[in-house]
C-alpha cells in the first residue's frame, strides 16, 4: 500500500488505499439512548479487500499490540501474554497488564476466522535485540509466510517480562480474493478494566461490569461480542446520523463537524461507573478535617457511616452508597456518568461549562443528562465545611455552602469533595445557581419527566433563594461583585451584567414556570413578580438602542459587546417557554454580535471574539474578552438559529470549523480547545464547552415534548401580588433531600 487517504467521521472512520483498493471501517459502539452497547471498551475494525486483478489473490493482514498503558508502569515489568481460541471462530490475544498502584488492566486483541479467513497469532515478542522473538522476527515470518503458526495457540501464558521489557503481541487474518472479487475481514480492540479508582483511594465498577462481570477476562467476551455484533452498530449509527447527512439544507462542513465533536464524549477522561457502590477492595483515605467525626456502625447487617458536622448542620446518618446512583427509579439508573471540564483542567462535570456542553448529552443520552442534574441538585442542599484558600484573593472560605451549586463533581474524589477549582470561591459566582435552574427546566420540558422535576424541586428552590444574598438594591436582580464571578473567570464585571443578569432573569422564568407543573403555586406567584421588577431594571440599566452592554458600571469595557450577552435568552427559545425581551432586541442585540464579533475579526473566519468595544476593536481588558470561545460560538449561534437568523448563524459557526477543522486552519482536530486568539494561539486543548454545537442542532430540530406542549404562556396564568417582590425572608424548605451523599462530610437539610 503506497497511500492512504484520511476520512474522519465519529464514530466511524475511513481509510482507503486507491491502488490496493484496500479500505478500514473503524466501528465504536455510540449508539444514542443505548445504555448498554454504549459502555462497552471495545472498537472493531473492519478491512475491506477488493481484488482488481485477472488472478486469485492471498492477502494477509497484521494487527499488533503492546502491553501496556504508558506511564510509570510502562517497563515495571509482571506483564504477561496469552493466546486463546474462543467461540465462534473469534481468537487471539490477551495482554495481562499490571498497573502501579491502581487496578489492572486485560487488552484482547482478535479476529474472526471463517471459512475463507484464516487467523493464527504471535503470542508474544519483543521490541529489543534481547528478546526471545523480536519483531524483526516477527515481521520476517510474515514476509516468508504470511501467517504465524498455528501451534502458538496451544503455548499457555508467556512468562512475565522484566523490567525494562515490553511485551507485544500480533494477529494475523489471512483470506483468498476472487478475481474482480472482495473480502471483509474484521479486527477488533477491547481492554477490560472494571475498577476505576480515584486519588483517594475509592474505586468502582465501571458501567460494562454489570454486563460482562469483574473479571480481567471479561476481555474475551467483549472483542467476541464487538465481532459478532459491530454490523448491527453499524446500522444503528447510521439510522441515527443519515438523517443529518442526508439533509441537503445543512452546510457539509456543519454536518462534519457536528458529528466530530462528539468525540469529547468519550475522549474529554470520561468515566462511566455501574452506580454509587465501591468496589469490594476500595480503600478510601479521605480525611475530613478537625470539624467532622465519623462512626461506623452496623445496622441489619449493614454498615452505615454517621457523620457529625459540629458548626454547620445537625447529625446525619447517610445512606447507604448503593442509593447514590444519579437515578430516582431502576429503569432510569444508568449509573454515574463523569468527564473533565479538559484535558488541562482537570475538574468532573464542571457545571458552568456543562451548561453549554449539555445540549450533546440531553439529545443524545439524556438518562445520562438527567442522572448528572440530579448529582447537582442533591449538592444544592448540602454542605462541606471544610476550609480552603482561594487563590485569586487568598482568602480563605468554606468548600461548599447549602444553597449553592459547586462549580465542579470534585477531582480526587468525585461526589465526596466537590469544588476542586479553588481560584475564587465559587459560592459567590453569579451564574452557577441560575444555570442550575434552567438546565432542571431544559431538560424537564425536554424529557416529561415529571418524577425528575418533583425530584429536584427543593433544590431549586434552594438555589434561586440563595442568590437573593446577591440582590443589593432589592429591584430583584442580581448584581456582581466586581471581581470575575462567573464562567469567565479572569473577566470583571461590575454592577448588573449583560451575561449574568440575563441568566437570572431566564432562571426566574423558567422557575416559576417549574413552580406551576409541580404546583407550588405560591413561589410562581412570588418569582413572576420578580421577574416583571428585574426585567424592566436590566433593560433601563443595560439596553443601549441596539444592544446590551457588558455591565452597569463605569469601566473602560462597560461598553463592551458581549457575544455571551443572549446565555438566557438561548435557554428560553430551547426550552419552549416565552422570550425574555421583544424580537426586535433580540435581533438587534445578535445581529451587533454578527457585525463586530464575529465579521470584524478575520473576516468572520475564526469564530466570535468574546468583547468587541463599540468602536470595532477588540476588547482586550484581560485574556479571555479577546479570546474566541469555541463553544460560545456555537451557543450564540445557536440563539441565531432560534431568532430566525439561520444565514448568520452558519457563518458564525462556521469560523470554528475553518480555524479548527478545516485544511487551512489551526490544526485542532478532535482536540477542540476551549479558544484561541485573533492570531490562533490555543487556550486548553481538548475541552468540554465544544460540546454545543449540539445546541445549534437542538434549534433546527426541538424535541417533540416541546413542541407538542400547549402554546400557553404559562406566565400570564399566574396573579401577581403587588407586595410580591418586596418579599425578602427566605422560605424555609421542609423536603429532605432524597438521598445524601454516603462516605463523605456533607451535611444535608
Amino acid at each position: 500500500m503506497h497511500s492512504f487517504l484520511g476520512l474522519g467521521q465519529y464514530m466511524m472512520a475511513c481509510e482507503p488505499d486507491p491502488e490496493l483498493k484496500v479500505s478500514c471501517r473503524q466501528i465504536s459502539p455510540f449508539i444514542p439512548h443505548d445504555y448498554s452497547e454504549s459502555s462497552l471498551p471495545t472498537s472493531v475494525f473492519v478491512y475491506t479487500l477488493v481484488n482488481t486483478g485477472k488472478e486469485r489473490a492471498q492477502v494477509s493482514l497484521l494487527f499488533t499490540w503492546t502491553n501496556s498503558i504508558g506511564g510509570v508502569s510502562h517497563l515495571s515489568g509482571d506483564h504477561v501474554n496469552e493466546p486463546f481460541i474462543g467461540e465462534d471462530g473469534v481468537s487471539g490475544v490477551l495482554l495481562h497488564h499490571k498497573t502501579k498502584e491502581n487496578p489492572p488492566v486485560t487488552f484482547a486483541v482478535a479476529a474472526c476466522e471463517t471459512q475463507n479467513v484464516s487467523v493464527t497469532v504471535l503470542p508474544c515478542f519483543g521490541l529489543t535485540e534481547g528478546s526471545c522473538v523480536t519483531a524483526k522476527d516477527m515481521w520476517g515470518k510474515m514476509v516468508q509466510d504470511g501467517h504465524f503458526d498455528r501451534e502458538s495457540f496451544s503455548k499457555g501464558p508467556s512468562m512475565p517480562s522484566s523490567p525494562g521489557e515490553t511485551h507485544c503481541a500480533a494477529v494475523s487474518a489471512s483470506a483468498w480474493v476472487e478475481p474482480h472479487g472482495k473480502c471483509t475481514v474484521a479486527f477488533s480492540v477491547a481492554w477490560s478494566s472494571p475498577q476505576v479508582k480515584f486519588m483517594k483511594g475509592m474505586s468502582y465498577y465501571r458501567r460494562y461490569t454489570r454486563f460482562y462481570g469483574t473479571s480481567e477476562r471479561a476481555a474475551v467476551d467483549l472483542v467476541h461480542h464487538s465481532l459478532t455484533n459491530y454490523k448491527l452498530w453499524e446500522e444503528e449509527i447510521e439510522k441515527w446520523q443519515n438523517p443529518i447527512l442526508n439533509d441537503d439544507k445543512l452546510p457539509e462542513w456543519y454536518k462534519f463537524t457536528l458529528f466530530n465533536e462528539l468525540y469529547f464524549l468519550v475522549a474529554g477522561g470520561t468515566v462511566w461507573i455501574d452506580s454509587g457502590v465501591p468496589s469490594s477492595d476500595s480503600v478510601s483515605t479521605r480525611t475530613a478535617g478537625p470539624e467532622v467525626t465519623k462512626v461506623k456502625s452496623i445496622n441489619n447487617g449493614v454498615q452505615v457511616e454517621q457523620t457529625a458536622c459540629n458548626g454547620y448542620g445537625e447529625d446525619n446518618q447517610l445512606s447507604s452508597p448503593d442509593k447514590l446512583s444519579g437515578s430516582s427509579t431502576d429503569g432510569d439508573d444508568v449509573g454515574r456518568f463523569l468527564y473533565l471540564e479538559g484535558v488541562e483542567y482537570v475538574m468532573w462535570c464542571t457545571y458552568d461549562v456543562h451548561f453549554y456542553a449539555s445540549f450533546a448529552l440531553l439529545a443524545l443520552f439524556p438518562k445520562i443528562e438527567l442522572s448528572i442534574q440530579r448529582e447537582f441538585a442533591k449538592a444544592v442542599l448540602c454542605e462541606d465545611g471544610r476550609k480552603v484558600k482561594f487563590l485569586a484573593e487568598g482568602n480563605w472560605g468554606i468548600r461548599k455552602p447549602r444553597g449553592a451549586i459547586p462549580h465542579d463533581l470534585g477531582m480526587h474524589d468525585p461526589w465526596h469533595e466537590m469544588n476542586a477549582y479553588n481560584i475564587h470561591d465559587t459560592s459567590k459566582w453569579k451564574d452557577l445557581n441560575p444555570k442550575f435552574v434552567l438546565q432542571v427546566y431544559r431538560d424537564f420540558a425536554a424529557t416529561g419527566d415529571f418524577s425528575f422535576a418533583t425530584e429536584v424541586w427543593p433544590s431549586v428552590c434552594a438555589a434561586m433563594e440563595y442568590m437573593d444574598q446577591f440582590d443589593h438594591d432589592n429591584d430583584c436582580l442580581i448584581e456582581n461583585d466586581g471581581f470575575p464571578d462567573q464562567t469567565y473567570d479572569t473577566w470583571t464585571v461590575h454592577g448588573i451584567s449583560a451575561y449574568c443578569g440575563g441568566l437570572w432573569l431566564a432562571a426566574l422564568q423558567a422557575a416559576a414556570a417549574m413552580a406551576m407543573h409541580v404546583g407550588d403555586y405560591a413561589f410562581a406567584e412570588k418569582y413572576k413578580g420578580k421577574l416583571i421588577k428585574a426585567k424592566t431594571v436590566y433593560e433601563e440599566k443595560l439596553w443601549n438602542g441596539s444592544y446590551f452592554n457588558y455591565d452597569s458600571g463605569s469601566s473602560s469595557n462597560s461598553k463592551s459587546i458581549q457575544a455571551d450577552q443572549l446565555a438566557g435568552q438561548w435557554y428560553m427559545a430551547s426550552s419552549g417557554l416565552p422570550d425574555l425581551f421583544d424580537g426586535v432586541k433580540i435581533k438587534s442585540a445578535l445581529q451587533k454580535i454578527y457585525d463586530f464579533n464575529v465579521m470584524k475579526v478575520r473576516g468572520g473566519r475564526i469564530g466570535a471574539v468574546n468583547g468587541m468595544h463599540p468602536n470595532g476593536k477588540v476588547d482586550d481588558t484581560c485574556m479571555q474578552s479577546r479570546e474566541i470561545w469555541t463553544g460560545v460560538t456555537y451557543g450564540v449561534a445557536a440563539t441565531m438559529l432560534h431568532a430566525g437568523m439561520e444565514e448568520q448563524a452558519f457563518t458564525t459557526a462556521e469560523g470554528i470549523f475553518t480555524a479548527g477543522w478545516s485544511e487551512d486552519g489551526y490544526g485542532y482536530s478532535f482536540q477542540t480547545p476551549e479558544g484561541w486568539t485573533t492570531d490562533g494561539h490555543f487556550r486548553s486543548l481538548i475541552y468540554m464547552r465544544p460540546l454545543s454545537i449540539w445546541g445549534m442542532q437542538w434549534a433546527l430540530s426541538m424535541p417533540k415534548t416541546i413542541l407538542d406542549a400547549p402554546q400557553v404562556n404559562i406566565m400570564d396564568r399566574i396573579q401577581v401580588n403587588p407586595h410580591t417582590p418586596q418579599e425578602t425572608g427566605v422560605r424555609k424548605i421542609v423536603k429532605k433531600a432524597k438521598c445524601c451523599f454516603n462516605n463523605s462530610i456533607f451535611s444535608c437539610s
